[in-house]
């Protein structure tokens, strides 16, 4: 189902403004895709404005990992959210937003993409785990 983003229907001083015709298709918008940390990935493929495609992210189990002391790339399991600037209570619900700190195999990373967006999740490691020597 679609949300209207027009203003024809919004308040303003010294009245309503009366709607001056229907809705248009291009008003449409929609509700927010919250990606969270699951066992499998999905993804929900939406044609959006201009017949373009998006892709965005349900269900998350892999993240890109940039290693900046290495300066190389990998996909790395998610284990968990750790917290999120946005919204504290994103991370309680485990939902995976840009900026958020996530915890994978190789420690805390950082997202630096638009899961709900951009269908994938990129992030950089800020925290190595640390490996035990016995």
């Amino acid at each position: 189902m679609g949300v209207y983003q027009g203003n024809d229907l919004k308040k303003i001083t010294g009245g309503k403004k009366r709607a001056h015709r229907k809705p248009r298709k291009y008003e449409i918008g929609s509700y927010p895709t919250e990606t969270k940390v699951a066992e499998k990935d999905y993804r929900i493929i939406d044609r959006v404005f201009g017949g373009n495609i998006k892709v965005r992210l349900k269900y998350a189990t892999y993240a890109n990992v940039y290693n900046p002391k290495a300066k190389q790339w990998s996909k790395t399991r998610i284990i968990g959210v750790v917290e999120t600037p946005a919204n504290r209570e994103l991370a309680r619900r485990g939902i995976v937003v840009k900026g958020a700190i996530i915890l994978t195999e190789l420690g805390k990373a950082k997202v630096v993409s638009r899961p709900s967006q951009d269908g994938v999740i990129n992030a950089i490691l800020i925290e190595e785990v640390k490996q035990g020597t016995g």
